[in-house]
């Protein structure tokens, strides 16, 4: 409880701390070399604590970045040595790199970083990231050794954890921090403004260590409506947004626009709340509830068919095991699983279990016209398969309370990431209460060697462990669709996006905009 209570003063007091300036809109129409880009609306920018957040990458660096090809790359790190015996990697950190504040970068910010996400105290979704690490040593300001419990073939992804400094954080609680809403970072951006609730205003960092970027200033415009995009977009309010794939559709064929149709590792099911008492008795369930679903009538109904349907985390990954159980849309057999649990349709035309009816409530997060899109579909087929379920838009999400969520996740990286940390046992980001011991010990299994043959053997008994005790209902990947006006270059189109299609700024320093 007194955590509940200091974030909630915090988010108060942040409240309070919006930078000085006038309205976005006169920022924009005096800066028209700006790139305007239409956002979700942010209460902080925390990437030690929050994984998402597609400004992260404008402001931050890791001692590793991922190019286009989402590979792992060299960035505060200029290289680095691992040692098999000590199970320890070493990082050679840049010379000359500083903090946007002048403040020179060195090893002790690294150390800081991950020790802090590290600290359970924190409460950080990415510690499961790092809960090999036993040591940290700086040997000197441009050398930093990670000791590790044990070998983890994902750890140099991991490494493009955002670095943040020390001199500015030590001391400070990473909940509540004024530094979240006024970050300091190495990125190709700076933060200039942040306007609470319309727009947060980068501008170009001319000392950054990789060379100066090409647009001087980028907007992030909060739109947190997708229609409001698409509307925006078209009006000539905004130079680049994810849109929604219907609104997109507006600008197939429009002059002065460009569609970029990116495809991502970022799927969508149905989570199912193992904490709440109805999945604790009805879990055997919840094979019924995966078979009822049509995904690919949901995919092209929502999402104009712009993805693959889903079975699995891994699809997009090369770990991807394809003879899974795939429990593809088969209502008779729905029924079949429901009547043999000891289930019996009612006259209303619902199964009941016990004199209890077989239901539940799926809730969406507010503003993602999509995944309300699917979960009404979804709700609907389950009904017609006499399953009760409706849909659910709460003010605050409640992962504790609640049945179920749409849920999205995915990621391009190694498959460790949005694997380990999603379905093991009591994870940073398991938000569903899953705990099964066989998927826990071949994702410990696949983090633990680098043999590519043991990989793919320890990812297919995952997956197969999940798809007989599943976690979610996945429905379906979808692509990412971004609309640019002409004028902006340097997009790369083949660059596969991870979750909420986050990564198309990788490149951002090579970008150019033209008005």
């Amino acid at each position: 409880m007194s955590r509940v209570i200091a974030v909630l003063s915090a988010l108060a007091l942040l409240l309070c701390l919006a930078a000085c300036g006038g309205n976005a809109e006169q920022y924009i129409d005096k800066n028209p070399s700006a790139l305007v880009y239409a956002s979700g609306d942010y209460t902080r920018i925390n990437p030690a604590l929050d994984e998402h957040g597609e400004i992260n990458l404008l402001l931050f660096d890791g001692l590793t970045a991922h190019d286009g090809e989402n590979q792992v790359v060299p960035s505060l790190a200029e290289s680095w040595d691992f040692d098999p015996d000590a199970c320890a990697y070493t990082f050679h950190l840049r010379e000359g790199v500083r903090w946007h504040d002048g403040q020179p970068f060195i090893a002790e910010d690294v150390k800081f970083t991950i020790e802090a996400i590290m600290n359970p105290e924190n409460e950080s979704e990415n510690a499961p990231d790092f809960e090999d690490v036993l040591e940290i040593a700086v040997p000197d300001d441009r050398t930093a050794v990670f000791y590790l419990a044990a070998p983890n073939a994902a750890f140099l992804d991991y490494m493009t954890m955002p670095v943040l400094p020390k001199h500015l954080l030590e001391g400070e609680d990473f909940q509540t921090s004024g530094f979240f809403r006024n970050p300091v970072g190495t990125g190709p951006y700076k933060l200039e403004r942040w306007e609470e609730g319309q727009a947060i205003t980068l501008i170009r960092n001319d000392d950054y260590f990789k060379g100066p970027a090409q647009i001087p200033s980028i907007v992030f415009k909060i739109v947190p409506d997708d229609n409001a995009k698409a509307l925006q977009m078209q009006s000539g309010e905004l130079d680049l947004a994810l849109l929604a794939p219907k609104d997109a559709e507006r600008f197939q064929n429009r002059e002065g626009f460009s569609i970029y149709q990116m495809q991502t590792s970022d799927y969508r099911g149905i989570l199912f709340n193992f904490q709440h008492s109805f999945w604790q008795k009805n879990r055997d369930l919840i094979p019924a509830v995966c078979c009822a679903l049509d995904r690919q009538a949901i995919l092209d109904a929502v999402a104009l068919g712009r993805g693959i349907t889903a079975y699995g985390p891994l699809q997009r990954n090369v770990y991807n095991y394809s003879d899974v159980e795939r429990y593809d849309y088969n209502p008779q057999r729905a029924e079949q699983i429901l009547l043999d649990a000891g289930c019996v349709k009612d006259a209303d035309g619902f199964f009941y279990r016990d004199g209890e009816k077989i239901g539940f409530v799926i809730s969406v997060g507010a503003g993602d016209q999509v995944r309300l899109d699917m979960a009404q579909a979804a709700a609907q087929q389950l009904r017609e398969t006499g399953i009760d379920c409706s849909v659910d838009i709460p003010a605050v999400v409640d992962w504790a309370g609640q049945m179920a969520y749409l849920i999205g996740w995915g990621s391009p990286f190694d498959a460790d990431d949005h694997t380990y940390k999603v379905f093991g046992t009591g994870k940073g980001a398991n938000y569903s209460g899953y705990s099964n011991p066989l998927v826990d010990q071949y994702l410990a299994q696949a983090r633990e060697t680098d043999d590519p043959a043991l990989r793919k053997e320890a990812y297919a008994n995952f997956q197969k462990a999940l798809a007989g005790d599943p976690a979610f209902a996945f429905l379906c990947y979808v692509d990412a669709d971004y609309v640019a006006v002409d004028g902006l270059k340097g997009i790369d189109r083949n660059t596969v996006m991870g979750h909420h299609g986050v990564g198309i700024f990788w490149n951002i320093t090579e970008w150019t905009l033209e008005k």
